[in-house]
């Protein structure tokens, strides 16, 4: 019939079914004036193909009958002419494109309905119907599995979860699944948005690892419920800073002059959540992330899609992002992370402009124009707190190591900052999105 169809669409005309079985079938052009006529039938009752028994090819009808929506132009048609468009990952045309397609390639006008449902009958030719995908499950995490088989020591983002909607019930199974490949302990952070269900899940599951809010989250909320735009700039500075005591000074400035804000941001989010120097756990130097939106984005359109075709784009897409990743970090020749070394580079270059004072073998005094703190190379720690909290050496570390024997600055960097080999990164924090 396809074959009708396409000759059909190609002269212009369309044509009605006579006579429709399993064995038979006539038509006719919808003209019944016209001699234009099939005839096709089987020639063996069990077989699947048909003979052409009559066939008059000649139109004798008039150009007033032909119809420029084509009765033949059917949504099923439409979507079986548009489906290798959506083949792999490709989001396919959108019902103005199906249109378009409609009118230059069938030479028929198609309604942005018909355009809709045949786009719809496309993705369900290549993605299957949701029973379908659903039972084919097993089979294609089993092949998944066995063409990547190193996937859990060495891809991130970890784990990926497909639930029917996001509350607590489906926050723990989630994060029960991810325990089986991540043990709890209280070196694990997860950063998430402030939604209860993440919450309550993350405290049944793992109840020794840390929760933070991200503080993107954090200030659109602060936003929305008291409308203080100008008063944000203090808010990130209260965000960034090492110290309790620069963190006290910006928040008196806040609830000077927002009293509800400031009470908002201690009482009901809490400032171990959201504020780096009172974070309990080792949140390095990570207050917030475009991480979650970045995926989002990515997975807008592709959430609509069928089990397997979703994961199809999330294993193409992750694929494609780690090797680039992978091809880059072969052509570096820092065995620092790229991002680090440009964080590293200017303080080396202004620690050797400060005075340090040798206190004990494992303690200096720093000081500088602006700066000055006490640094202890055993532990790893600095009374300004930014080597406590990123893990990574200021100014003042930096300066301390120039003047031990047995440390060099680089012998501070941890492994998480480093490019190890095969690229395998050893960072426990969890970012959470939905």
């Amino acid at each position: 019939m396809s074959k009708v169809t396409d000759v059909a669409f190609k002269g212009n005309f369309e044509f009605r079914t006579i006579k429709s079985t399993k064995s038979l079938w006539v038509v006719q052009c919808v003209d019944p004036n016209c001699k234009w006529r099939l005839h096709e039938s089987k020639t063996v009752p069990e077989s699947n193909f048909f003979v052409i028994k009559k066939y008059v090819g000649v139109h004798s009808c008039s150009l007033l009958s032909r119809n420029t929506s084509h009765r033949q132009a059917t949504y099923i048609v439409v979507g079986e002419q548009v489906a290798s468009q959506f083949l792999g990952a490709q989001k396919g045309p959108a019902p103005k494109s199906v249109q378009s397609f409609g009118r230059t390639h069938l030479k028929a006008k198609i309604s942005y309905y018909k355009a809709w449902r045949g786009r719809k009958h496309a993705q369900s030719l290549i993605r299957g119907s949701p029973e379908e995908s659903f039972y084919k499950l097993p089979s294609y995490f089993y092949m998944l599995e066995k063409v990547n088989p190193d996937g859990n020591s060495k891809c991130y983002p970890i784990a990926w979860g497909i639930v029917d909607s996001e509350n607590e019930d489906s926050w723990t199974w989630f994060l029960r699944r991810l325990r089986e490949v991540i043990g709890d302990t209280d070196k694990l952070v997860f950063i998430s948005d402030r939604a209860q269900s993440i919450k309550k899940a993350i405290s049944i599951v793992y109840d020794r690892a840390q929760h933070g809010a991200r503080a993107w989250h954090v200030a659109q909320n602060v936003k929305s419920k008291f409308r203080c735009g100008d008063m944000m700039g203090t808010y990130w500075k209260a965000v960034d800073v090492y110290t309790v005591e620069e963190f006290g000074g910006y928040m008196s400035e806040i609830s000077q002059r927002y009293p509800r804000v400031a009470e908002y941001l201690e009482r009901e989010v809490g400032f171990e959540k959201w504020s780096r120097c009172h974070f309990s756990g080792m949140r390095y130097n990570i207050t917030t992330t475009n991480m979650v939106e970045s995926l989002n984005s990515m997975l807008l359109e592709a959430k609509e899609y069928l089990y397997i075709a979703l994961i199809n784009v999330i294993q193409e897409k992750m694929s494609k992002w780690w090797n680039m990743r992978r091809e880059m970090s072969m052509s570096l020749t820092s065995p620092l992370t790229p991002k680090r070394e440009d964080e590293i580079r200017p303080r080396f270059t202004e620690s050797n402009s400060l005075l340090t004072q040798k206190l004990n073998p494992v303690t200096f005094h720093v000081k500088g124009p602006e700066v000055e703190a006490v640094v202890d190379t055993h532990k790893m720690s600095c009374t300004c707190r930014a080597f406590d909290i990123d893990i990574l050496p200021y100014v003042h570390a930096i300066a301390a190591t120039h003047h031990t024997q047995n440390l060099r600055f680089h012998g501070t960097i941890k492994n998480i900052y480093r490019i190890p080999p095969h690229m395998v990164l050893d960072i426990l924090i969890v970012h959470v999105f939905n």
